[in-house]
């Protein structure tokens, strides 16, 4: 089941809103968020010293992989957007129309104490298809393909790594296609897409697709889910 069109419908100052105190950086709007360094400070209380770290991930919907990281321990934020591609500013439609070069995305924000950065790759594998090119079952484009963002020479360094290692295994029978290439731009998707499994556990694709994965994901990952979502 492919996932349906977008929703014209939304006014596009509705899907432009952000509030900047969400953002990891402090940024507002859904100008790209250049990223491509570790944060600190940005968790907990005010003045916290504690690291945080991002990973720019995209494994096919959105949807499917932002609910995915929400549920895991060490998981502090996950926002859907768009990277990887030329655009500037792209819409949701835009992206939808395979033109941008942008794929569908997610940024996590996690906690690396908690969640190593290979850990974080170990789930990102686990839960898509990495040796299908431009699509995931039955969503096809380029904005489906499945892509590493790297933010540091260390997230590069371990993406390579784990890659080399998914081949070596043959898990799939197949090569590994997964890009991996420098962030140079996250642009946060529309609000409407923010939480959207949890919001719209109703609607068909939500059903058909993300909880059968969501159920199958929580069985294999038990440990490593947030109190909340085990």
């Amino acid at each position: 089941m492919g996932r349906p069109p977008p929703p014209r419908s939304v006014p596009r100052d509705l899907r432009d809103a952000t509030n900047p105190q969400e953002s990891p950086l402090g940024l507002s709007g859904r100008r790209g968020i250049n990223t491509g360094r570790v944060a600190t400070g940005m968790s907990g209380s005010p003045g916290s010293s504690a690291k945080v770290e991002y990973a720019t991930l995209g494994g096919g919907c959105f949807w499917c992989t932002e609910a995915v990281f929400r549920a895991v321990r060490g998981v502090l934020d996950v926002y859907p957007g768009y990277a990887g591609g030329s655009t500037e500013n792209p819409s949701y439609e835009d992206v939808c129309g395979g033109d941008t070069g942008h794929a569908e995305v997610v940024q996590v924000t996690f906690d690396p104490s908690v969640l190593p950065y290979r850990d974080v790759l170990e789930i990102f594998f686990a839960t898509h298809d990495p040796t299908t090119k431009n699509r995931q079952g039955a969503d096809v484009g380029t904005q489906y393909r499945s892509i590493i963002l790297y933010q540091t020479p260390a997230q590069l360094a371990t993406a390579q790594s784990v890659v080399s290692e998914l081949n070596s295994d043959q898990k799939w029978g197949r090569r590994v296609v997964t890009e991996v290439v420098p962030l140079e731009k996250f642009y946060r998707a529309e609000e409407y897409h923010w939480d959207y499994f949890r919001k719209n556990p109703d609607r068909g694709y939500c059903q058909m697709v993300i909880s059968p994965k969501m159920t199958k994901f929580r069985k294999t990952y038990a440990d490593r889910l947030k109190p909340a979502t085990a």
